[in-house]
């Protein structure tokens, strides 16, 4: 056979990724990946090619929270790997499973100005990294990356040299097993009975309990589980931020815990004497660095259940077992409760108090931050995606309870901001069926404002909600509260409606929302992306930036 005749490793490499399942890659392209890229789309897979690295990546990310799969992406070598160094430990903190197919410099150039020692950039960032380069092997090294991000659930990175993917192909003709084929078949971890005794002991010694429901009582399928267990318990139900909404339709779900929590959330948090942690990491922001339940005992039922989380004393009770199957196990092991904790007066407090009833001057043409979210929150379609960035303004629109968490994504774990405009392409190619609406704010926006093209060139279905209150919104509050000047967190009141038709996207300001009704019906009735640009005052600060930096009116 004549080597022109023969696929090249390149080719051989794409056919590996596509016989994992791979539906879909965020990709920009260069020296080092874009024969492979080619050869990938040929194959049938969906490529969405980005304007940035760090969005092909950080799209990658919510693709894979939402598939509840492996995301994949692909950069070039040197260049191309530095810039996504921000979206890797954010993928590590978030426990996302990715393969991203980098490339490397060629091995047969002595010099090469693009050449970089890239293996130990990844691995500081918790992520892992393979270098592919015997070519032989290459099959089965895909095959273990597949392997290992499903495993281990982290990001796994490929480095290929580009002049190994051009060779021919010498190899077997056959690929190896995929991943999805090698991984045990495990079934849920059930709690042993004596564990089950010793919590069933000390929930019925409380008598305030909250159940604070996390990311893996979602992924378990233990909503209503919990729901179940407060209700017999006569207690109240809470999330964390990534799982909020799976209590959405409870009349005794108090909301998030943590950062985010709402007025009657705090004030309950404070009376529990129990809560009662279910697929939770307890991590420090979820339980607002221990200060919002301070009588409470902590019991964590968890398949790897810890004493301490990231520097602070969690629990010190617990049930080992699949989130599930131990929360059924305890309920099932309870007597119901005579005197319950809840009742109509908490779930009318629940149900009418605002999040955030504090009083703050608005400026004329301004709007409140909190009347844009609830606005929001009663005209936006029930059934379409959400996607909750990072930034001040965050914490505002986290108050949508009425959204599921099915329909609710929030990515968090790095505080890094500039990811919303990649995360809601995440979602928007997992969930094509869906509008997708992205609220963030004008500072994370500016970052990677080169994608509102990315969206408009791939016809993706998403609605931007600018929070814009023309500053950094964290970092101008945090200068004023030390006395400082906010000159370096202040930038005025940018025009992202001409920005977007800038790109080929309607966009719209709102000063005042009562034209917000005919808008979300004119959006709906079209096809493709716009932005909406709300200007918000700056002089609105949300609870947990209070009480973390109080303002100098408030030190007085």
């Amino acid at each position: 056979m004549n080597n022109d005749t023969k696929p090249r490793v390149h080719e051989v490499l794409a056919q590996a990724f596509r016989q994992e399942g791979v539906r879909t890659c965020f990709a920009l392209l260069g020296d080092a990946n874009m024969n492979w890229a080619a050869s990938l789309a040929a194959l049938g897979v969906r490529m969405l090619y980005v304007r940035h690295e760090h969005c092909a990546v950080a799209a990658a990310m919510a693709y894979a929270r939402k598939e509840a799969d492996v995301g994949v992406a692909t950069v070039t070598c040197g260049p191309g790997l530095t810039q996504v160094i921000t979206a890797l430990p954010a993928a590590v903190r978030a426990r996302l499973p990715m393969v991203i197919f980098a490339g490397e410099s060629p091995l047969k150039s002595g010099w090469y100005n693009q050449e970089l020692d890239q293996a130990p950039l990844i691995v500081a960032t918790g992520a892992a990294y393979h270098r592919l380069h015997m070519v032989e092997r290459m099959p089965v090294a895909v095959r273990d990356a597949f392997l290992q991000a499903r495993r281990e659930r982290r990001p796994v990175v490929i480095g290929v040299p580009f002049d190994l993917q051009d060779r021919p192909w010498e190899g077997k003709s056959d690929l190896p097993r995929p991943s999805r084929d090698l991984l045990p078949r495990t079934s849920p971890i059930p709690a042993h009975p004596d564990d089950v005794a010793r919590a069933a002991q000390l929930v019925a010694g409380a008598r305030r309990i909250v159940v604070l429901a996390g990311l893996g009582a979602a992924e378990a399928g233990a909503g209503s589980a919990c729901r179940a267990l407060a209700a017999k318990v006569g207690g109240l139900l809470a999330t964390t931020l990534p799982a909020r909404g799976l209590f959405h339709d409870d009349p005794f779900c108090i909301g998030i815990s943590g950062s985010y929590t709402p007025e009657a959330g705090l004030e309950y948090l404070k009376q529990a004497d129990l809560v009662i942690a279910v697929g939770s990491s307890l991590a420090y922001h979820a339980g607002g660095g221990g200060q919002l339940w301070p009588k409470a005992q902590m019991l964590q039922v968890d398949i790897d259940p810890a004493a301490v989380s990231q520097g602070q004393e969690t629990a010190r009770h617990h049930l080992r077992a699949d989130a599930r199957l131990g929360v059924e196990a305890l309920t099932a092991a309870l007597p119901a409760r005579e005197e319950p904790w809840r009742n109509d007066a908490m779930a009318a407090r629940i149900r009418d108090g605002k999040p955030d009833s504090h009083v703050f001057d608005i400026a004329p043409g301004l709007l409140d931050p909190r009347e844009v979210a609830a606005a929001l929150e009663k005209h936006l379609p029930r059934d379409w995606e959400m996607v909750n960035s990072g930034g001040h303004c965050s914490w505002f629109f986290a108050q949508m309870p009425s959204r599921p968490q099915e329909r609710f994504l929030t990515i968090r774990e790095f505080g890094a901001i500039g990811n919303g405009l990649a995360f809601a392409m995440g979602v928007a190619a997992a969930r094509p069926d869906r509008p997708v609406v992205l609220f963030d704010g004008d500072g994370s926006v500016m970052m990677h404002v080169q994608e509102l093209e990315t969206i408009r060139r791939h016809g993706l279905r998403i609605l931007v909600v600018v929070a814009n209150d023309g500053a950094y919104g964290s970092e101008v509050h945090k200068l004023r509260a030390e006395g400082f000047p906010d000159d370096g967190s202040v930038f005025g009141y940018c025009d992202f409606a001409g920005i977007a038709r800038g790109f080929g996207l309607p966009g719209r300001t709102f000063k005042s929302l009562d034209d917000l009704p005919q808008a979300v019906a004119d959006f709906a009735a079209g096809g493709g992306g716009a932005v909406w640009d709300f200007h918000v005052s700056d002089q609105v600060l949300s609870p947990s930036m209070r009480r973390a930096h109080p303002q100098p009116a408030q030190k007085g």
